[in-house]
């Protein structure tokens, strides 16, 4: 596939808007048959005595003769400002930029411009200069860092014009102390169509696989005799979550006009995350001998209740940002301070969780594979046939438990990368290049397992019999006790889940 997104960058024509009462109604186009009247720079507009209140700032998306199209998914846009250094108007400490944004569309060239959303933003100014400030220094720039300007969660139509205005209110404060501001830069963010088709065809591929494996597993489980153990219910249900984030319901997107997609796609990702999660936990609990509290969820609370508030929080956050920007497409959480450092302490926090749970997960696996080998001390007395058999079942095990911790290592890189990913254009600092094959292995890595999990957990349908299992080299039933359940085999749970419970010990 493709690389995931592409970044295009913008520069805004100069508009002059002469009228008196500033219109909504009226948009002004950087180019093509009604363009707006331009201006080259600021000393034009000085020597023509043109106020700022009266320059508009027009950036037509996308670049001439090129459309948007629904397969781009989402559009990022991030603003950089080209700030001059003058001894007479120098940018203040802690300055404010107000913006009076607006943001249309149109499908045809020859139509007139509807409004999306209009909205009178403020962002603060973080930029340091690098020279003394004198007289030599005079026109030179600020380094000022990238402003988080808008994000919208569909591209439904094929030409979109944002007009931006600077409106100046010395009484009021407003757009005062901001410097000499020469250019309003943008840079548009938008996922690959090419990228976009890969995942959607992955996505329609997997949904039938997974469907299909979990009606077959569930039905193993039905025709036993016994209710489902606790473990048996925990990997349907990471199924149906599986089952969720792979529904294509995307294609959709491609017809309609569905901008809360992203925030959608958050939580369908969380819940899947919360899940595993909280599977891996009672995956290894259920194969720990260390406890009597087994086979009830009411054991793990403590193990899945910080997830599950964890993933609350996650989910709050998420809707303090993708969920107002649904409303207003031009919010972020990162202009303010307050905002920024609970986001930062949010994905921080997050993090350190993770990395803390990936862990303690290791610590667990530790301990179920020092139980697992204290049963192997008994397998030497066993038959041949009997040994052979067990040993194979330890192996899988064993197998299965470090796949285990290989994905959960995965999954917790997969998430602080793809958040410092997302934030790295509102940091500034920080810039991650992740490729198309990290997001469409990590996918894929998930689907594989949850199918390699219900096939190897589904319970098994064989009998064997007396004479198979102990009778032919005169194994004693004290053996038979050692390694199974009192369940017997046909309606038991997999010879695994057996081989470590409480009861296989007694």
């Amino acid at each position: 596939a493709p690389s995931p997104t592409t970044a295009v960058p913008y520069t805004s024509v100069k508009c002059i808007d002469v009228r008196k009462n500033h219109h909504k109604t009226k948009w002004l186009m950087p180019w093509g048959h009604n363009h707006c009247e331009k201006l080259k720079d600021f000393d034009e507009a000085v020597s023509r005595q043109i106020e700022a209140n009266d320059i508009v700032f027009a950036v037509h998306i996308p670049l001439p003769k090129k459309e948007m199209s629904p397969w781009f998914q989402f559009m990022l846009f991030i603003m950089q400002l080209d700030i001059a250094f003058k001894m007479d108007n120098d940018l203040k400490e802690n300055a404010e930029i107000t913006l009076d944004v607006s943001l249309g569309y149109r499908d045809d060239t020859f139509d007139d411009w509807e409004e999306i959303a209009h909205a009178i933003e403020i962002r603060k100014l973080k930029c340091t200069f690098g020279s003394p400030k004198t007289v030599e220094s005079e026109g030179r720039h600020y380094d000022c860092d990238f402003l988080p300007f808008m994000e919208i969660g569909s591209v439904a139509h094929k030409y979109y014009l944002i007009n931006i205005r600077l409106p100046v209110n010395e009484r009021k404060g407003i757009n005062v102390g901001i410097g000499e501001i020469k250019d309003i830069r943008l840079v548009g963010i938008h996922q690959n169509g090419g990228f976009t088709k890969v995942w959607f065809a992955m996505k329609t591929f997997l949904t039938p696989s997974i469907l299909i494996i979990m009606v077959w597993y569930w039905r193993r489980i039905t025709l036993m005799t016994r209710a489902p153990v606790l473990l048996e219910k925990v990997i349907f249900a990471l199924g149906i979550s599986m089952t969720f984030i792979n529904i294509p319901v995307e294609w959709f997107s491609i017809g309609f006009d569905w901008t809360w997609m992203l925030l959608f796609g958050d939580i369908r990702q969380g819940i899947f995350y919360a899940m595993l999660l909280s599977f891996w936990i009672i995956f290894c609990g259920e194969h720990m001998m260390d406890q009597n509290e087994r086979n009830r969820l009411s054991g793990y609370w403590k193990q899945v209740g910080p997830i599950a508030v964890g993933s609350f929080c996650l989910f709050i956050f998420d809707m303090c940002e993708r969920g107002v920007q649904l409303k207003n497409p031009f919010y972020s959480i990162w202009t303010t301070e307050v905002g920024t450092e609970l986001a930062m302490a949010f994905i921080i926090v997050a993090g350190i969780c993770l990395c803390l749970y990936f862990l303690f997960l290791c610590f667990m696996v530790f301990q179920v594979f020092r139980n697992i080998s204290g049963k192997q001390s008994s397998l030497p007395a066993m038959s041949k046939a009997r040994r052979l058999h067990y040993e194979g079942l330890i192996f899988r095990f064993k197998f299965l438990m470090l796949i285990t911790l290989a994905c959960a290592a995965m999954t917790v890189i997969f998430f602080i990368v793809s958040q410092v990913t997302e934030g790295h254009w509102k940091w500034g600092d920080i810039t991650i290049q992740v490729n198309s094959a990290f997001f469409t292995g990590i996918y894929g890595m998930w689907n594989l397992y949850v199918f390699a999990l219900m096939f190897l957990y589904a319970p098994s349908h064989k009998n064997y019999g007396e004479d198979q299992s102990n009778g032919d080299l005169g194994v004693n039933s004290g053996e038979e006790l050692q390694l199974t359940t009192t369940i017997t085999h046909v309606d038991g749970p997999t010879e695994v889940y057996k081989l470590a419970r409480k009861e296989a010990q007694e």
